[in-house]
């Protein structure tokens, strides 16, 4: 059970770019749609577990998770919503690159050869996806594939973070990732909208509010996935297993008209997704 939780977990964030277009569509930017999908996660926790608010206002370390958390949900939404699925999702599994030097910085770990082979190898893959088709250098080239690169930082970031604040409680780390989730995401939103950049929320029709709804419980669902089956396997396999979000994003944004892929970018992804298992084995031998 704990297997297929994770494996519903990644299913729900490689297939969310779908319904995120859905909404943004019939007028709910997904900025304000990831508002939505935090909220019932957010208050169940706020609910059943208030004495987390303590830990948590009370430890300004966590309010480092809060922002990278929410910054990591904001970037990564708002990138498969309005760019090329593949790219975005590619992009955002950087992490083991951006892993790397944070830890050395925050934690003062050390680079292993292991460490340095996947840092190869994410750069090389970054290379293959990012570069122009006319030759020249090797950067993102759209406001989507800035999103993916930064909501990957974040999420790197995020994960170094975590393991730093080991020691707090479950519920407050939750708390702070949930908070972080509402909170950066409504903030951006509300910034832009008030300048114009994007549109204050407003569905074609009241009948979205259903499957707005749903899409809600669904995401509350996947979290407690998550959390069930992060808390049952090992970390390295919860993160292999997790892995599976690449594939069920790029095949459903390939069959559904979000994305393309050339054999440029297959090969880099298939560098990017490499690193990640030795990211994952480390861990293991670790």
């Amino acid at each position: 059970m704990a297997f297929i939780g994770l494996i519903f977990n990644a299913l729900v964030w490689g297939l969310s770019w779908w319904p995120f277009r859905q909404f943004q569509a019939a007028g709910l930017h997904p900025l304000w749609a990831t508002v939505s999908f935090f909220s019932l996660s957010w208050l169940v926790i706020v609910v059943l577990r208030r004495q987390a608010w303590r830990e948590l206002l009370a430890t300004p370390s966590l309010w480092l998770i809060m922002a990278a958390a929410g910054t990591t949900n904001t970037f990564f939404n708002w990138g498969v919503s309005t760019g090329d699925v593949v790219r975005v999702v590619l992009l955002f599994y950087l992490m083991p690159l951006w892993a790397v030097l944070l830890a050395r910085l925050i934690l003062g770990e050390h680079l292993t050869r292991l460490a340095l082979l996947r840092m190869a190898l994410a750069l090389g893959g970054a290379a293959a996806v990012l570069a122009p088709a006319g030759g020249g250098l090797p950067m993102p080239s759209s406001l989507s594939d800035w999103l993916g690169v930064l909501g990957g930082m974040s999420f790197a970031l995020n994960n170094v973070l975590l393991r730093r604040e080991a020691g707090r409680s479950a519920e407050a780390r939750a708390l702070a990732m949930f908070t972080g989730g509402m909170l950066v995401s409504s903030a951006t939103a509300t910034v832009m909208a008030s300048q114009g950049l994007v549109p204050w929320p407003a569905l074609a029709s009241a009948l979205w509010l259903l499957p707005l709804a749903g899409m809600t419980l669904l995401f509350f669902l996947s979290n407690l996935s998550l959390q069930y089956g992060a808390a049952r396997l090992p970390a390295n396999v919860t993160a292999i297993v997790m892995l599976c979000e690449v594939p069920f994003a790029a095949l459903s944004s390939l069959a559904w008209g979000g994305g393309s892929l050339t054999l440029q970018t297959a090969l880099g992804g298939l560098c990017i997704v490499g690193a990640a298992l030795l990211a994952a084995l480390e861990r293991r031998r670790g």
